[in-house]
């Protein structure tokens, strides 16, 4: 995140985590269960963290939480805590005012941490209509069959065509959501910031929402079948070799080695990066690496692998997918790749945002055949494993 030195024209995320999950029927609040193989609450932190437009994330939890928290973020980048109230409209509020004694914000998503997986697309539409409208809600139709009871007895049919589910993250005016949550007198508690943005005379504006962004709630939302709903499990293969010659920088995992002669390549030539970016493009079948970079272009000469890579995971995170983990494997005779293992593993482990046990380096020889062998080149595969929502 690149923040701006102005904090009254930053765009803030207020992550809302301070419910107890009694519906849940789990022995954790349900915000601190895995889902995914990640805490749920770590998915929004992730998610919204990772968005370019987001310069600061808050969140806010239940007094006696803050070791839950921790351990859910383990080397995570900084974040803000804040201890929430009885009920969510005060927690939200105590969020803002935390907000506010930090000098305040442009905007503030506002996001429920049962929904743990964002897509990018999502934001992008809430962010772009408040350029136009004070807030905006994600939303998206109700298909089935809708009806009102009357105690157990079914009353009448409700036109669905009239009915909408809201969704979260919802964007505001950072002013007005703090007025409208100061003004809110109501005798019970709102279950949305619309409702009080509402409530105080402001139009909310609308935008098409996701079905990634399903709320765990009840105890089959964390069964096996009822994660299994929401994931598709991809796995990508990449593979990429390059010439060794003297002149040339080698550099390995975005790790410069040094050595009597380096990759030749079109960029840094980092054949480990460039496979496994072909491995993350697989996972959702965008083409290749040549695809989105053509050697062609003489905008890309010696540029950083990094940056094919992260362009391969922003990819990913469009589509709401979750990268589980990466195994790469380095074929070449020199140099001795052990002693630069760790720090390749833990450099990939940064640029992916994993933890160090998903991300794999193995290296081999060829035993002295084939152009590995022969000290001409080096080769590298890569195969990664994706969970793609939907």
């Amino acid at each position: 995140m690149v923040a701006s030195p102005d904090p009254s024209q930053q765009t803030h995320a207020l992550i809302v985590a301070a419910g107890v999950g009694a519906r849940s029927g789990l022995d954790l609040p349900k915000q601190f269960e895995t889902i995914g193989g990640k805490p749920m609450i770590r998915h929004s932190v992730e998610r919204l963290s990772s968005h370019p437009a987001v310069d600061r994330i808050w969140i806010v939890i239940a007094e006696g939480q803050e070791d839950m928290l921790n351990q859910s973020l383990v080397s995570f980048p900084s974040h803000n805590i804040v201890i929430g109230g009885t009920t969510r409209q005060r927690s939200v509020y105590n969020g803002l005012m935390a907000i506010w004694r930090a000098g305040g914000a442009r905007y503030v998503l506002v996001h429920d941490a049962a929904r743990p997986f964002v897509p990018d697309v999502v934001v992008n539409r809430l962010l772009d209509q408040l350029e136009r409208a004070p807030a905006a809600i994600p939303l998206l139709p109700c298909v089935d069959t809708m009806v009102q009871l009357n105690g157990n007895q079914l009353d009448r049919t409700v036109d669905r065509n009239s009915l909408w589910r809201v969704q979260t993250p919802q964007a505001f005016d950072f002013q007005k959501l703090v007025a409208a949550h100061e003004n809110f007198t109501a005798d019970k508690d709102a279950s949305d910031d619309a409702q009080i943005f509402r409530a105080a005379g402001h139009k909310v504006s609308t935008v098409a929402g996701d079905e990634a962004l399903r709320k765990f709630t009840l105890p089959a939302d964390f069964s096996a079948e009822g994660t299994e709903i929401m994931h598709q499990t991809r796995t990508g293969m990449g593979y990429d070799v390059h010439r060794l010659v003297a002149g040339e920088q080698l550099w390995l995992g975005g790790v410069k080695i040094d050595h009597e002669k380096g990759l030749a390549g079109h960029s840094d030539a980092d054949v480990l990066l460039h496979a496994l970016t072909d491995a993350l493009l697989g996972t959702i079948a965008a083409g290749d690496i040549g695809d989105h970079f053509p050697p062609s272009d003489p905008q890309w000469r010696g540029v950083a692998s990094a940056h094919f890579l992260e362009h391969a995971v922003k990819l990913i995170v469009e589509k709401a997918g979750l990268i589980q983990n990466v195994d790469m494997t380095i074929i070449c005779e020199a140099p001795k790749i052990k002693p630069h293992r760790e720090a390749i593993r833990q450099n990939i482990a940064s640029l992916l945002k994993l933890d160090l046990d998903r991300v794999s380096v193995k290296a081999t020889t060829t035993e002295a055949l084939g152009f590995t062998g022969r000290g001409e080149g080096i080769a590298a595969q890569a195969i990664a494993t994706i969970l793609l929502e939907g």
